[in-house]
């Protein structure tokens, strides 16, 4: 059931984490949206409130672990706790490794790495305690295969995939009944190609999501479909994109 359940999203002011925000409010649950564009997050909430819905946001930057804190606390002091927690945000830069882009690797492992690790680190200790709770967050097929121009944000979804896969086998063997799912997408159609700024690599991967990508609704759909299922049950990993794409 997702009626009533209390979600963080973070990455929540576009693409994928506004359309699950939007999907799961308008399923019965309490969204709590974070990311670092605080207009752009007070017009979901809003657009979620005017349908109905329950939602409130709060400014965060997932690279700092205090205001992943921050957010839990908001979660918590708003709707009394957190039952999922879905870490989105993320950012792919992908050029070649001679283009020597270095301050965009460590943009990137800021954000995708720790961003990751930041998240999970703030609502542990709730759902230990509470012996439940399901963590979600995406990865990229560019963490299931290799692919050109995307060393470093393929190495950063690489270590989403092994991350996430650890934490669901230790939580299974603690006994804390903590569930994870890791999204693959392909191209869907977000702000994700904006931050490119090798021209080559921009120009190739904006042919590529003209040709093929769809929306991110598809994958808000994939998060439904997990916070939906069984507590007994986990799916642990979801590999989605556009039927057309050979990825």
């Amino acid at each position: 059931m997702i009626k009533d359940k209390v979600v963080i999203i973070t990455g929540a002011s576009s693409g994928i984490g506004e359309a699950t925000a939007k999907l799961l409010a308008s399923k019965g649950a309490k969204v709590v949206l974070g990311a670092r564009r605080a207009t752009k997050l007070k017009q979901i909430a809003d657009a979620i409130k005017a349908e109905g819905g329950e939602a409130v946001w709060q400014e965060l930057d997932v690279t700092k672990p205090a205001e992943n804190d921050a957010i839990v606390k908001l979660a918590k002091d708003t709707f009394g706790g957190v039952d999922a927690i879905f870490l989105n945000a993320g950012l792919m830069p992908s050029s070649p490794v001679s283009a020597l882009k270095t301050d965009e690797w460590n943009q990137m492992v800021d954000v995708n790495i720790k961003g990751v690790l930041n998240g999970v680190a703030s609502v542990m200790p709730t759902f230990t305690e509470q012996k439940s709770g399901y963590v979600l967050a995406v990865s990229s097929v560019a963490g299931l295969k290799n692919y050109p121009g995307a060393s470093v944000y393929g190495g950063t979804k690489w270590f989403v995939r092994n991350f996430m896969e650890v934490l669901r086998m230790e939580a299974a063997m603690e006994g804390s009944n903590i569930r994870t799912s890791t999204l693959y997408p392909a191209a869907i159609s977000t702000e994700l190609l904006d931050t490119i700024t090798d021209q080559q690599t921009a120009t190739g991967m904006q042919g590529l999501y003209d040709a093929m990508a769809i929306t991110p609704d598809r994958i808000a759909d994939v998060v439904a479909f997990a916070l939906d299922l069984p507590e007994d049950t986990t799916v642990s990993e979801f590999t989605v994109g556009p039927a057309r794409q050979p990825w």
